[in-house]
């Protein structure tokens, strides 16, 4: 099925994502997933799980929900704890290749009539007043930390992704 036309770009940006992201993180040492460059940035583990929180809102929207038993670590509003144990760097990584499945199915699988639920706050902005707004602000959202990614990558010394 194909995905509703009203998500279709949050669904292109989720799967451009999933590759990026993957690609960012590839060759970080795990120590490094943990190191924070400077006292005004979260370090990679925090960020990872927080997009992962962050799609399982989507998903809970859709009716296809995911969960793991540290996701709460990565809620919005929650601070990274320096002295946390955080998810290793393969658990982040595999809970990002498994939620990322299902949420591509789950935007293929949405329907028109899900997607038109006006929503009320508290919770994710919504440009049009529905499910579908949020879908799509949670998709930016997503970037804007994927791109944090990149930069506390470059910060560890790392060659940047785009050139």
């Amino acid at each position: 099925m194909p995905v509703p036309a009203c998500i279709s770009q949050a669904a292109e940006d989720y799967r451009f994502n999933n590759g990026f992201l993957l690609r960012s993180v590839q060759d970080l040492a795990p120590e490094e997933w943990v190191k924070r460059p400077s006292d005004f940035c979260n370090h990679v583990a925090w960020i990872v799980g927080h997009v992962i929180w962050a799609r399982t809102s989507v998903l809970s929207r859709l009716g296809a929900p995911w969960s793991a038993p540290w996701l709460g670590m990565f809620a919005r509003g929650t601070k990274l704890d320096e002295g946390a144990a955080y998810p290793s760097s393969d658990t982040l990584i595999d809970a990002w290749k498994e939620v990322g499945g299902v949420l591509s199915q789950a935007l293929e699988n949405a329907s028109e009539e899900a997607l038109c639920v006006p929503v009320t706050p508290p919770g994710p902005p919504s440009a049009d007043g529905k499910i579908s707004g949020q879908i799509r602000f949670l998709a930016w959202h997503e970037t804007y930390h994927v791109g944090q990614v990149s930069i506390v990558r470059g910060l560890l010394g790392h060659k940047g992704m785009m050139g």
